[in-house]
């Protein structure tokens, strides 16, 4: 199968739709106080997760879509612990693609209950990625 970015988006948000089969649960567990914050991948921006946003707040979570700038590594880490700062309670990261690797260094927060990733690049020190995002 050719991946195209139409492709992508559907096979992403048929994923999201079967793994959605457990969202419930992970709704009704979730405090009154979580958001789910989406950090998009590199070739996209914030309205990659257009699809996803609704899905989810129909599940009771709130929902806030980053705008990485894409500029560096610091900087997309920057815009999403910025994102991170301004929710009351706790955060549920996600990621997909070169979100991962922003959703890697900005969790290091103690808002941040779980990472989530997407087909997401994981930072690992000494790693390919993580190289990779040092020279970014």
């Amino acid at each position: 199968m050719k991946f195209t970015v139409p492709n992508l988006k559907t096979l992403l948000l048929t994923m999201t739709m079967l793994s959605g089969l457990a969202m419930p649960t992970l709704a009704s567990a979730a405090p009154q106080n979580t958001t789910v914050v989406l950090a998009h991948g590199a070739f996209v921006d914030g309205s990659e997760w257009n699809k996803v946003v609704p899905l989810l707040q129909a599940k009771g979570l709130r929902v806030v879509s980053v705008q990485n700038p894409l500029t560096s590594l610091a900087e997309d880490v920057a815009a999403t612990q910025r994102a991170i700062a301004q929710q009351a309670g706790k955060v549920v990261l996600v990621g997909h693609s070169w979100g991962g690797m922003v959703i890697t260094e900005a969790g290091a927060s103690d808002k941040v209950s779980a990472l989530v990733y997407i087909f997401g690049l994981c930072t690992f020190r000494r790693s390919g990625s993580w190289r990779l995002g040092q020279r970014i």
